[in-house]
């Protein structure tokens, strides 16, 4: 106990002091971590072994190194993670297939997420304890001022803490994994931290909430979108103190929405799984990249390096303190901007701003002759949690249509995967109360738009 206590004060020590070291303090950690972490990675990883065979034999520059993808490593996942007793089969039979284990620790070592699959593909993801040090670290010190302001912890002291996560269920998702974890760490917050899933039909949704009566909202933009307007229309009657978005991008009339039906601030996280504290929001609402933990590169489609204040096609991204499973250049693909300036917040890490992860809301006919509104997450959800499913996307094509597009795993039955997709969905719109929609699977496979950029849930009209 006391060498985990004296690990998370160095972490913490560290990060308050890189900060205050300036630019160059923060590039030498940069550089010395990723020599460090290359040179444990070469030695226990067998996939980085074989990759890095012909790389220099001390690497302090990414772009010495060849760049990663989810599919290739998902490929050779048991030779990826640098521990011989997790197996992708073991984690999918002994920790992802239970959900009364969401949040707990995989032998008592290791917090497993599983992906949405907002690239294409989902994929499973190991951190050490080491990682989420440091990632609790980063946020609480970085985003200690733009995270909560004063009036909001006086609000928070007389009122409560009560916070609603609005995230997908019914697997191992980032947002209701760490959920879990956290209620799971410290039981006497239990009743005060939950989950609301947004596979809920939205009047259910709504009666738990009024309920609850958070005083603190995290999740997705859409489906604080989707809440705004019923608070609007007086079906829900909640007075949030906060509300933290992420997981999709929010456009400037989705915030507008948000804020002015709850009357309470909004503030944004840019994260991934696979990176969970990439960029800290600063006062002025900028996202900076904490590069000493971690390493963004904005690039083209080729993976080369686009300069300052052009939009990238991908960005290739590394995280410095996981061991288990190391992630050097991984594509996340997501389209980002690096300021080429400055932030006037005086903050010597780079701001960069994200044209990312979106989908439309999409609605179809309910039976009382009214529609109802889908969220892209919780659409995704059900269809790429159906075993079978690799990639999937879905296209609303009409009040009552959706087509569907499918990539299966190797060896997996396609006529039964889409027999098995067509019932989930019917299950799921009949739960909503839409009236009954044609699921239509198209022979296409499911590939980005003409602009490169993959999305998953869409409407075509």
């Amino acid at each position: 106990m006391r060498g985990v206590f004296v690990r998370i004060l160095g972490a913490a020590w560290d990060v308050w002091r890189a900060e205050r070291g300036g630019p160059e303090a923060i590039s030498r950690r940069q550089r010395a971590r990723l020599a460090d972490l290359v040179e444990f990675t070469r030695s226990a990883s067998p996939y980085y072994r074989r990759l890095y065979r012909e790389m220099p034999e001390t690497v302090t520059d990414p772009r010495q190194l060849p760049p990663v993808s989810k599919r290739e490593l998902m490929a050779n996942f048991d030779d990826w993670v640098t521990d011989p007793h997790v197996t992708l089969a073991k984690l999918r039979s002994e920790l992802l297939s239970d959900l009364s284990r969401l949040g707990s620790l995989y032998r008592g070592l290791y917090l497993v997420v599983t992906t949405s699959g907002t690239s294409g593909e989902p994929a499973v993801l190991v951190h050490d304890r080491f990682s989420w040090v440091v990632v609790n670290a980063v946020v609480r010190i970085r985003e200690r001022r733009s995270l909560v302001g004063g009036s909001e912890v006086r609000d928070f002291l007389v009122r409560g803490l009560r916070a609603a996560a609005l995230v997908a269920s019914g697997g191992h998702f980032a947002g209701v994994a760490l959920t879990e974890a956290a209620r799971r760490r410290a039981p006497f917050i239990a009743r005060r931290l939950r989950v609301f899933s947004v596979l809920r039909p939205l009047p259910e949704l709504v009666e738990e909430l009024n309920t609850f009566k958070p005083t603190l909202l995290y999740g997705y933009p859409s489906a604080m979108i989707q809440l705004a307007a019923e608070q609007k229309a007086g079906r829900l009657r909640i007075k949030p103190v906060l509300a933290i978005c992420s997981g999709e991008n929010l456009s400037a009339g989705g915030r507008v929405a948000i804020e002015s039906a709850f009357g309470c601030r909004l503030t944004e996280r840019y994260l991934s799984s696979e990176v969970p504290a990439l960029t800290s929001m600063c006062k002025l609402g900028a996202f900076h990249v904490n590069t000493d933990w971690y390493i963004l590169e904005p690039v083209d489609t080729n993976y080369r390096p686009v300069p300052a204040g052009t939009t990238s096609d991908t960005v290739l991204v590394t995280n410095l303190a996981n061991r288990v499973q190391p992630l050097i250049r991984y594509d996340l693909g997501d389209r980002v901007t690096l300021a080429p300036e400055p932030c006037p917040c005086g903050s010597p890490f780079p701001a960069v701003s994200i044209e990312g992860r979106s989908g439309d809301l999409v609605s179809f006919a309910a039976a009382d002759g009214s529609s109802v509104t889908v969220l892209p997450l919780a659409l995704g959800t059900v269809i790429e949690e159906t075993p079978g499913v690799r990639r999937f996307q879905a296209i609303r094509t009409a009040p009552g249509n959706l087509t569907v597009r499918l990539e299966t795993w190797a060896g997996a039955d396609r006529g039964h995967v889409r027999r098995a997709v067509t019932e989930r969905l019917g299950a799921y719109f009949a739960a909503l109360g839409a009236v009954p929609v044609v699921i239509e699977h198209s022979d296409e496979q499911p590939h980005p738009d003409p602009s490169g950029k993959f999305r998953q849930v869409w409407s075509a009209r």
